[in-house]
């Protein structure tokens, strides 16, 4: 487990309590019910933003904390425990790509507006129903840009888009040749199919060869640092509901079955936390083996978050089925961020590659 300083675990501390008062998952269902448009509360959103939260990994000179991945892993899990609808991840993920390969120019433009809560940004990567970053046909001619891009999260909002073509990434704000297609999936959260027509682009180029998958290692990592949050929460409703909840005269928890399957959980989820921890730090650290912690943090956040969401819908017995529990939620959300960025089958592969297998 990390070892946070006195700023980050302040920092936690906040967004928890925030969390908890502010965006419970009563307020998840509630925007779930309404649907709005951009698919999250932007009420919440602002408060976000006017906590700082969007810019904690935006540096000093552009308005932001300059506090780092570990700091902001600290923030979604936390939001992730209530499964708080913001656009905070992807906008983040979309950061990474300025701060790895943004000239100044767009840094200027854009880092001080994220680091506000004033623009949502995101990646639009992947063609098709599954994370292949290998294949991309979207072209650029002119700088303008072609191309399709499935399952953009919070597309229905984002106002800035970096998207990986063929020769590289792009940055395409909110213009000419953007077209929206909302996609509405299990988690009711926003996904959107993009389409570019010669749409104006702007490369970024300083990332070098290797800027794609960088800028995927750090969304992985954080969406993983999410699923760390939904697991935790996951694990600790339901061992409050055994608690409560008798049969045979006593309740659940003396029962020695289920208190296997809850210590095998409780196992599982400190292995995912020193994962996924130790990935955001190899990032904070500059590390040469980020590729390597981000696939090992996104694969065991996937397994673990998949074993302890169907065990929180069968631990819970015909009632984790209904709408009125919320065991559906997380089981919904997870099996949404099991995939993004790559499933855990995809890292192991990608883990073994990078080590010579």
């Amino acid at each position: 487990m990390a070892v946070l300083n006195e700023e980050q675990v302040m920092l936690r501390d906040m967004a928890r309590e925030w969390s908890d008062n502010e965006a419970p998952v009563s307020a998840y269902r509630r925007m779930r019910d309404t649907a709005p448009p951009e698919g999250y509360d932007a009420d919440l959103w602002r408060a976000q933003g006017d906590m700082g939260w969007a810019g904690v990994i935006v540096p000093e000179a552009h308005g932001g904390a300059g506090m780092g991945y570990l700091s902001l892993g600290l923030v979604i899990e936390q939001m992730g425990r209530n499964l708080t609808a913001s656009p905070l991840a992807a906008t983040a993920a979309a950061t990474g790509a300025l701060l790895l390969g943004g000239s100044e120019t767009q840094q200027a433009k854009w880092l001080p507006r994220i680091a506000a809560g004033e623009a949502v940004a995101t990646l639009a990567i992947d063609e098709g129903p599954h994370f292949a970053p290998e294949r991309i046909a979207t072209t650029v001619s002119n700088d303008r840009i072609s191309g399709t891009k499935a399952f953009v999260a919070e597309g229905d909002s984002a106002g800035l888009f970096v998207v990986a073509a063929t020769d590289g990434l792009y940055l395409v704000s909110d213009a000419e040749g953007v077209t929206r297609s909302p996609r509405r999936m299990v988690d009711a959260r926003s996904h959107a199919e993009i389409r570019f027509d010669s749409a104006p682009a702007e490369r970024l180029g300083n990332g070098g060869d290797g800027l794609l998958a960088a800028v995927c290692d750090r969304a992985a990592a954080l969406t993983a640092a999410e699923m760390l949050g939904m697991a935790t929460s996951a694990f600790e409703q339901v061992n409050d509901y055994l608690k409560q909840r008798s049969q045979f005269g006593q309740t659940l928890d003396h029962f020695q079955a289920l208190q296997h399957r809850m210590a095998k959980m409780l196992t599982e989820i400190e292995l995912m936390r020193s994962a996924v921890e130790g990935a955001l730090e190899a990032i904070d650290a500059r590390r040469s083996d980020v590729d390597q912690a981000a696939s090992l943090a996104k694969a065991l956040a996937g397994d673990t978050l998949h074993l302890v969401s169907r065990e929180m819908v069968q631990l819970y017995g015909g009632v984790g089925m209904t709408d009125e529990y919320d065991a559906g939620f997380y089981l919904k959300r997870a099996r949404v961020l099991e995939n993004r960025w790559g499933n855990a089958a995809w890292h192991r592969g990608r883990f073994a590659r990078l080590n010579g297998y």
